[in-house]
């Protein structure tokens, strides 16, 4: 059924996971290049001879390793338009107590489309800054990659951040697993790591899933910290909010501060192939689709309180198997309408595919039902 901060920073659950790969990893030659990152570069020029995968198999083995794309790309193209409601939501105020309580799903470098969307729920003015006052907005991750200005958007979390803890609000972010990725590429480059897989490294992996040269260009040292210290998980008026629909999260406590503190030190301890293990385990995805898939969400509930799970990372087209294909005629990708409420009303998907010429989501919870 589909409805319409800046802060610090795994069980086994029927998880669908990627088919390794046994070759291995090199990083091509033109990245060290200078100069403006072909965004329309095809996929075999960046990664090599990986016969591309065209939607996802029945199940797949034990032992995922991230070293193929992560998921089946649907060209978005350049001649979509963002368009607004003239007469943008205002955001409800309360005397007393806390704001209402937005998500964001991935944003993946669409900061136009971003705005857009938060102009749209009266968050930010024609201006771009907070008009929100003592409302709450969460990110659930995934700022940058595949699309074309990542920095720019963490800039704007960041700014939106102090502006509206000013106002009496707040804006804070989580973890994704492509904020892993670019920190991986960042500090570890082309060094080798323990795929399970053959060889693998984080840059190849970064330029693999969307990886935008004038993103790493860019990238300085105040943002690779604020990446470093986001919250993996946070609980807000009963919605157990993560980025990834997994349960991997269990792997690294068994409380929401047990699991962002352990999280955290991981990334302190600057470990190539604990960092990379984080960063697969993070991308796994589909726990709580198909059989099973209510059951998986409970274990998360369980452990973490709540009493639903709102999270991005998968697009809800996949999860709905409504998957288009590179050769769309009309090149218009799949239509979301809003997040998308399953696993016995359980869990909450805000991914709405916005590098798929989807939609990009901010929502208000809770959701009417």
């Amino acid at each position: 059924m589909v409805e319409g901060s800046m802060t610090q920073g795994a069980g086994q659950g029927p998880e669908v996971v990627r088919t390794e790969t046994l070759r291995d990893f090199r990083v091509p030659a033109y990245v060290h290049e200078t100069g403006p990152y072909a965004q329309s570069t095809p996929p075999d020029e960046v990664t090599g001879p990986v016969a591309e995968p065209r939607g996802y198999p029945e199940s797949y083995p034990e032992g995922y390793t991230p070293t193929q794309r992560d998921l089946p790309v649907i060209n978005r193209g350049d001649t979509l338009q963002v368009t607004i409601d003239p007469t943008p939501q205002s955001v409800p105020q309360s005397a007393d107590g806390p704001g209402p309580l937005y998500v964001v799903g991935d944003v993946h470098g669409y900061l136009d489309q971003l705005v857009a969307a938060l102009q749209e729920q009266g968050l930010v003015d024609a201006a771009g800054s907070w008009s929100a006052g003592t409302a709450r907005l969460w990110f659930l991750g995934d700022f940058t990659d595949r699309g074309p200005d990542g920095i720019g958007v963490i800039d704007l979390v960041m700014r939106l951040s102090a502006e509206a803890a000013a106002a009496g609000g707040y804006c804070k972010a989580l973890m994704g697993n492509h904020e892993l990725l670019l920190l991986g590429a960042k500090r570890f480059g082309d060094t080798p790591v323990n795929s399970g897989a053959g060889t693998a490294t984080f840059q190849a992996a970064w330029l693999l899933n969307g990886g935008q040269k004038t993103d790493m260009d860019r990238l300085q040292d105040h943002h690779l910290q604020w990446m470093a210290r986001l919250d993996a998980m946070e609980q807000a008026d009963g919605h157990l909010l993560v980025h990834s629909d997994t349960t991997a999260y269990l792997d690294y406590g068994d409380s929401i501060e047990a699991v962002n503190d352990t999280i955290r030190e991981t990334l302190t301890r600057n470990d190539a192939d604990e960092c990379w293990d984080l960063f697969r385990k993070f991308t796994k995805r589909f726990a709580f689709r198909d059989d099973g898939g209510a059951e998986a969400a409970r274990s998360l509930l369980d452990a973490y309180g709540g009493t639903r799970i709102v999270h991005g990372h998968s697009p809800i087209p996949y999860l709905l198997g409504e998957v288009g294909s590179e050769d769309d005629e009309d090149g218009t990708g799949p239509v979301v309408e809003g997040p998308h409420v399953y696993a016995d009303g359980l869990a909450i998907a805000m991914d709405g595919g916005v590098t798929m010429a989807g939609k990009l989501l901010v929502q208000q919870l809770p959701l009417d039902s």
